[in-house]
């Protein structure tokens, strides 16, 4: 199923861990309010391919892969991205509404990936950065 010219569901119910994975109708509809409002106006504006490494995650999942028990992932509401950038596409991504925008792990030029979550009208806008499993806002 597609949720914009660039990006579709799948990509975001992907795993490795063999577990179920499907995305109910609220996360569903989530997902779609994350790729409409902030991804693919992101992915316009980057004008390069982005990879969803960790997407929706349903609560198995999310243990299995040691996830935050609040994690916005599960609730359809936060990817984990990569690019040929992922420095620029941080700061793309920073021109978007987003709840949480993360550089995660990697090092002062570029991240490892980069964690944006998008939560409809109660957006925080919080930007942070984690290195060595501690949180930091920037």
């Amino acid at each position: 199923m597609q949720l914009s010219v660039n990006f579709n569901i799948e990509e975001f119910t992907r795993t490795n861990t063999g577990l179920h994975n499907i995305p109910g109708f609220v996360e569903r509809e989530n997902l779609q309010q994350l790729v409409s409002n902030t991804l693919q106006p992101a992915r316009t504006m980057f004008g390069m391919p982005i990879t969803v490494t960790s997407g929706y995650r349903s609560p198995a999942v999310n243990a299995a892969v040691r996830g935050a028990s609040t994690s916005q992932h599960v609730k359809g509401q936060a990817a984990d991205l990569v690019c040929a950038d992922n420095a620029r596409l941080f700061e793309i991504l920073k021109q978007q509404p987003f709840d949480q925008l993360i550089w995660e792990a990697g090092n002062d030029v570029q991240p490892a990936w980069v964690h944006v979550s998008y939560n409809g009208m109660a957006n925080r806008g919080q930007v942070m950065r984690m290195q060595n499993g501690q949180y930091y806002g920037l």
